[in-house]
């Protein structure tokens, strides 16, 4: 079994040997040695195999100058290392470097090398045969380039343990140490980029973008990755494609067409420069420009893509770049390449051929079917093309530097120096092996591995624990899953108006050390959007929602796309495309376009307005009236008039109605707790000392002229003590009810807020209604009950007690508060005091108005009116039509008998009044006597009534002043009253002068 397993394993190493020849690899012996994988072709041929004969391997094609530039760096970096005398002393480093092509299958193909090789030296085959050239086992491999190609070949690598350091495959899928357990690589998995990438399309304020990836196991993670990120900050994707560099044209054509369609303008594209090509070449065909690609670290400086004749469409290209390391000594070095000196390196020979596009006469590739690159610029000649150019031989006298190729980019070196570096983490590792101190190793019972008998695995164990610092100063060691956390440079593509050739020119970084919102950095001056504008392109789904509105969705499209709908009164937005508009705090209002808040406006039935103004003249005007009014009284305080009015009680209705009109200004201004408290008790406690005198005054006039013989007793009780004091009681009532409420439930200011959204209504808060209720109900109870007697006192004379206006004012006092209460109900804010203070002056100024104007008018204007004989005068004449209508109804009543006992007609008393029943004076006067009649001090009123008129003359004399005595009163009267009606009569005429 063992011999069969060697047969087969050799027979797999002989097969792989053939395949790549002494020109296909470079190889050198050494004590140690590494494996290398590099991309030095981008693709191979297609070929049919129609396995007719024996399968032969395909052609590579289309030389990548970067790809042995990065070979370079290896075999650099390993000499560097064997003349180095504090690194592996006495240890020699060799290489055995193969062609990936760009594919799995010629990437595997080498691997196969390597794993033969080491499993050759594990069945120890030497006393089986005779191997001359013994080449010692691959104990680390480095590559290879693409995550696609390295995820195969860590596959086969991790069988067996063997070590492999990536220098360019960021796919986050070989941080899994579970499938690929011996995968490192010194650059930063594809995690960080796609992070990065989402940073910057919301820096731009982009949301709208397409994504591209390659249709491997790099594009496949990191765009998925991205579409991670891209979700958390709400960032849409129009559109998903994947390509590859062998998808034939109608898919390319299909994608081309969904890019052509799509209204994203930002394009992410996670893939490789050859993956990407033929896509590229056919937008440049459809001239498709516009678009801002977005590319990821594989192509951001590729070659093919960075093409002059491409710029006009991939000129707005943003993409990520390693950061660049320095390899001294390296340009040298790289200009010393020649194929005759070059031995050991058996792509030498090609890559001059294809820099110089000339053959080599001695060489074993003299087709003239190649691949040609003339300054730098790749141009495939096609496999299979029957008219292919002849090269001319070269002399081996070209000078490299004469010519522009990738290969001599060496401004930025990049993938070049993580080469470097992976060479050089793989001698530390052997570095830490040779120098382990027995007892402090990492194997069992800390022992240490043999340096001339290391195998693979061990080198593994140290790379995991690896610690050392590079030529630039900076800490490498691989974490947990085998990656060396490292920084990108941003870069911008621009057209070099030197030579034309297209530039990368650095415009910021990314930091992955620094905290989250800080890692990205940009120079927005250094970017030039299609080669020439500073413009940053817009590529959202919608146009950008102003302040003052938000984001409204639309049903059926994705996030991004939405419309822009205002906010609502009462919310703002103070930035642009706000998800949600944010609520003005209570005592704000949003401005008109919503974009801030600004203090509500502040109202109240204020001073300084124009109906406050006017409600407050108003007030004036009735202080200002009652006041004079009260002068008049004052002043001509013993004229009849002010005398029959009762001018205590007159003075004091005054003085009421003036606090009537003073308590309305309580409500204009602001509420204040303390005039919320004060004015509703003010006016109630005003009124009720208003009416309680009406209603005293009316009452007491009614209960005299309808009492009987007037004793002493009414006499006492019609007096001033009682009727103040029944004005003190009604009022106490008042007093009691106010005192109450504000004990119970205190008025106080409040803020309404819920009125009008955009004011605030300062009001007074009445604490309880039902208190209110009480306040002005008792107010009504006692106007109807003082309508009442007014009413009953409206045949009582004029001058006397005002009943028709009395009851006039209590008419209007009843208009006006049953008006008040709905109007009261429906107001609200300032208008509710204006309601109330507009009541308020209507009541007063029609009490004011119907009890005292009529008074003022006859005292000032109206004198002869103010005297003894007019207020007796009319006082008699309603005594007289009493006595007289009592009289009748007795002549009456007797005439009545005297008709039913024989018709015999009694005697009528004899009086001086003149009885005219339907007949006129049979003796007129002359019209000289008459006017001497009226001269006279006294009066003749007629006192219509029944079916006749009785004219009543009364004559009196006014006391004179300085006289010895005053003259007895004249009083003429045929009508000599044999009954107690005379001295009640008497007693009421002279009751006003009491």
């Amino acid at each position: 079994m063992t011999l069969y397993s060697c047969c087969l394993i050799l027979l797999l190493f002989t097969w792989n040997t053939a395949a790549y020849g002494p020109n296909q690899r470079a190889q050198k012996k050494g004590d140690i040695i590494l494996g290398g994988l590099f991309p030095i072709h981008f693709g191979v041929a297609a070929k049919d195999q129609d396995l007719k004969s024996r399968p032969e391997s395909v052609e590579c094609i289309r030389y990548n100058f970067r790809g042995f530039r990065w070979l370079q760096a290896m075999i650099f970096a390993i000499e560097e290392i064997n003349s180095s005398p504090t690194l592996l002393p006495n240890m020699t480093l060799g290489y055995r470097i193969f062609d990936t092509c760009n594919t799995v299958s010629k990437a595997l193909e080498a691997t196969l090398s390597f794993v033969a090789q080491n499993k050759i030296d594990s069945l120890n085959l030497d006393e089986f045969c005779n191997c001359s050239e013994h080449i010692p086992s691959t104990i680390a491999v480095v590559g290879a380039t693409g995550s696609g190609i390295s995820t195969a070949v860590a596959n086969l690598l991790g069988l067996f343990y063997i070590p492999q350091v990536s220098y360019a495959s960021s796919s986050r899928l070989l941080s899994n140490k579970n499938q690929f357990k011996s995968f490192l690589r010194t650059i930063p998995n594809d995690e960080h980029q796609a992070t990065a990438m989402a940073d910057i399309i919301e820096y731009f304020r982009w949301n709208w973008v397409g994504t591209i990836a390659a249709d491997d196991d790099y594009g496949r993670p990191g765009i998925e990755k991205f579409r991670e990120e891209a979700e958390e900050r709400d960032i849409c994707i129009d559109f998903s494609e994947l390509i590859s560099q062998y998808s034939d044209e109608e898919e390319i054509q299909q994608v081309v067409e969904v890019i052509q369609n799509s209204t994203a303008r930002v394009i992410v594209v996670f893939s490789s420069g050859p993956d990407l090509e033929p896509l590229i070449k056919e937008i440049v065909r459809r001239n498709i420009t516009g678009k801002i690609w977005l590319a990821s670290e594989a192509w951001a400086s590729s070659s093919l893509i960075a093409m002059p004749e491409f710029f006009h469409v991939i000129g707005s290209t943003i993409g990520f770049a390693l950061k660049a390391g320095q390899i001294p000594g390296f340009r040298e070095f790289l200009q010393k390449v020649h194929p005759k000196k070059s031995t050991n390196n058996g792509f030498a020979k090609e890559f001059w051929e294809e820099t110089f596009n000339c053959y080599l006469p001695d060489g074993s590739k003299n087709s003239p079917t190649s691949t040609s690159f003339h300054k730098g610029h790749e141009e495939s000649l096609g496999a299979g093309n029957g008219t292919a150019a002849f090269r001319p031989p070269c002399t081996g006298d070209e000078n490299i530097t004469s010519v522009e190729t990738p290969y001599m980019d060496y401004t930025h070196l990049r993938i070049s120096y993580n080469v470097y570096l992976a060479v050089y983490s793989i001698a530390h590792a052997l570095q830490d092996i040779y120098t382990c101190t027995p007892g402090k190793g990492l194997f069992t019972n800390g022992s240490c591995a043999d340096i001339k008998k290391v195998e693979a695995w061990q080198v593994l164990k140290h790379l995991r624990h690896l610690n050392f610092t590079n030529n630039m100063g900076e800490q490498v060691d691989f974490d947990e899953f085998g990656d060396l956390v490292g920084n990108y440079s941003i870069i911008n593509w621009h057209l070099s108006p030197e030579d034309g050739s297209v530039v990368f020119e650095e415009v910021g970084h990314y930091n992955v050390y620094a905290k989250k919102g800080e890692r990205l950095f940009i120079n927005e001056n250094k970017i030039l959007w299609s080669g020439f504008s500073k413009e940053v392109p817009f590529s959202n789904c919608s146009r950008d929602c102003l302040p003052g509105t938000r984001k409204g969705i639309i049903e059926g499209e994705p996030t991004c796309c939405f419309e822009c709908v205002d906010c609502p009164d009462g919310e703002y937005s103070d930035e642009t495309d706000a998800s949600a508009c944010d609520k003005c705090p209570e005592d704000y209002w949003s401005n008109e376009n919503h974009t801030s808040c600004i203090p509500k406006q502040i109202e109240f039935l204020s001073w300084t307005e124009p109906f406050g103004i006017a409600l407050t003249l108003f007030a004036v005007l009735g202080i200002f009236l009652t006041s004079f009014v009260l002068g008049v009284f004052t002043k001509f305080r013993n004229t009849p008039i002010v005398k029959a009015t009762n001018r205590e009680l007159s003075y004091l209705l005054l003085f009421s109605l003036l606090c009537c009109f003073s308590s309305s200004l309580f409500f204009i201004g602001e509420p204040q707790n303390w005039t919320c408290r004060l004015r509703q008790p003010a006016f109630g406690i005003s009124f009720v000392l208003c009416i309680s005198c009406i209603l005293v005054k009316t009452n007491r006039v009614l209960l005299v002229f309808e009492a009987k013989i007037p004793t002493s007793l009414h006499r006492k009780w019609w007096g001033l003590n009682l009727q103040f004091l029944l004005v003190f009681l009604c009022t106490f009532v008042q007093i009691v009810i106010c005192v109450i409420w504000l004990y119970t439930a205190p008025p106080s200011s409040y803020r309404n807020h819920e009125l009008e959204d955009e004011i605030i209504f300062i009001t007074c808060h009445e604490g309880s209604l039902m208190a209110l209720g009480f306040l002005i109900g008792y107010t009504c109870l006692l106007a109807a009950i003082c309508f009442f007697f007014a009413f009953k006192s409206r045949k009582l004379p004029e001058n006397f007690n005002e009943a028709k206006f009395i009851t006039f004012s209590m008419l209007i006092f009843f208009i006006v508060w049953i008006s008040f209460i709905p109007a009261y109900a429906s107001t609200y804010g300032k208008f509710v005091s204006a309601v109330e203070v507009i009541a308020i002056l209507a009541a007063s100024f029609g009490l004011l108005a119907c009890i005292f104007f009529n008074k003022v008018y006859i005292i000032l204007f109206k004198p002869s009116r103010n005297t003894i004989e007019e207020v007796r005068c009319s006082t008699a004449a309603h005594a007289f039509k009493v006595a007289a209508r009592a009289t009748l109804r007795r002549s009456n009543i007797s005439r009545k008998r005297s008709s039913s006992l024989g018709g015999s007609t009694g005697s009528t008393p004899s009086s001086s009044i003149s009885s005219k029943s339907n007949h006129e004076d049979p003796f007129p006067l002359p019209a000289s006597a008459e006017r001497q009649r009226q001269q006279q001090r006294g009066c003749k009123q007629k006192v219509s009534f029944g079916s006749g008129t009785v004219t009543l003359s009364l004559s009196f004399e006014e006391p004179q002043k300085n006289t010895m005595a005053n003259r007895n009163t004249k009083h003429r009267n045929s009508l000599e009253a044999q009954n107690s009606d005379e001295s009640l009569m008497r007693h009421r005429a002279l009751l006003p002068l009491q």
